[in-house]
């Protein structure tokens, strides 16, 4: 039985006529689009563009460019996200883009990064990690590893950090966090993932998307889009493994999903997961939505709902502590929004 008809009572009309437009236009494209390089630079303009007009960055966000060789790793690329409302100086949130390890930016994420430094009041570094097809894996998690060390090295106390992302940028999140548990190393505050891939293979997402349609996301494209990241060979790697039968800590995780999304499966899974590992975990869905909604702020208005839940559950882990951290450098000079 097909389920891609039925509306979720309460959502609203702006979010109905989205999804319906994405999925009579966005969708059927990308099915069409070439498989190669040409498909790829076409599709890393047109999200940029979709995003550019449905996730505006906060009035008034600066944006503070980062490049720094890092200790022992890669170079550390990213942005410092600051709005007139981030007053706060004892934590920070890592913020880990989405979108097939293959398009998106810290400049594509402007909106949903500077939602989270308006909403929490932390500054978020937002970092720009390489993307295939030209950097396959491990390049992606060696840069956000890189960037991990490279927060620390400038005194920021791992338990003042929140690290989060979505979709790929959820994975991303999590292998960097699950890196961490397994060699023994200080852990972040907590986890927030929005939307996250958990095995690359997308097989229950292949299932779920026979009972009902994400209108934006089709996992037999995401599928071929992700084999430019990591083929059926690295797939075996251990940094690539979502599981949490060999660690003995983790922070508390946040999965937020849509229910009408592809990975919805998926999150339920991973909850699933660090349940039985005995670690917290708070696992919402949103009935009626698709993949990463929360970043949809000037079209869907449950996406605000949404970043208000979020910068609760930042906020509740990087509460006032007795006794501050070190000062870390923030950098808070202004940079062009353009």
């Amino acid at each position: 039985m097909r389920l891609h008809n039925w509306s979720a009572p309460g959502l609203s009309l702006r979010s109905r006529i989205t999804m319906d437009v994405l999925a009579a236009t966005w969708r059927p494209l990308t099915a069409v689009l070439p498989s190669g390089r040409l498909g790829t630079l076409i599709s890393r303009k047109l999200i940029a563009g979709g995003l550019a007009f449905a996730s505006p960055p906060v009035r008034g966000a600066t944006f503070t460019p980062v490049e720094q060789p890092s200790a022992d790793g890669p170079i550390v690329r990213g942005e410092w996200v600051r709005t007139p409302a981030t007053d706060r100086t004892d934590g920070v949130v890592l913020y880990i883009h989405g979108s097939g390890y293959v398009v998106c930016s810290a400049r594509t994420h402007r909106g949903l990064t500077s939602q989270i430094a308006a909403r929490t009041g932390h500054p978020v570094f937002s970092i720009d990690y390489r993307l295939a097809p030209n950097n396959a894996y491990p390049a992606a998690p060696q840069d956000v590893r890189a960037a991990w060390d490279w927060l620390l090295a400038q005194g920021h106390d791992p338990s003042r950090i929140v690290v989060a992302g979505d979709s790929a940028g959820g994975h991303l999140a999590l292998t960097l966090v699950l890196g961490l548990a397994r060699a023994h190393e200080p852990l972040p505050a907590a986890v927030v993932t929005l939307s996250p891939v958990i095995d690359l293979d997308l097989a229950r997402s292949a299932v779920r998307d026979r009972v009902e349609h994400d209108p934006f996301a089709s996992p037999h494209v995401a599928r071929r889009v992700m084999a430019h990241y990591a083929d059926d060979a690295a797939r075996s790697d251990e940094g690539l493994r979502i599981a949490f039968d060999d660690i003995d800590a983790f922070p508390p995780t946040l999965v937020h999903a849509g229910s009408r999304e592809m990975l919805a499966a998926d999150c339920t899974e991973l909850a699933r997961r660090i349940r039985a590992a005995g670690f917290p975990v708070e696992h919402r869905v949103w009935p009626g939505l698709m993949h990463v909604f929360q970043a949809m702020t000037a079209l869907m208005p449950e996406s605000n709902r949404a970043l208000d839940e979020i910068a609760d559950f930042i906020g509740v882990h990087l509460t006032d502590v007795a006794q501050s951290p070190v000062a870390a450098t923030i950098p808070t000079q202004e940079a062009a929004t353009a």
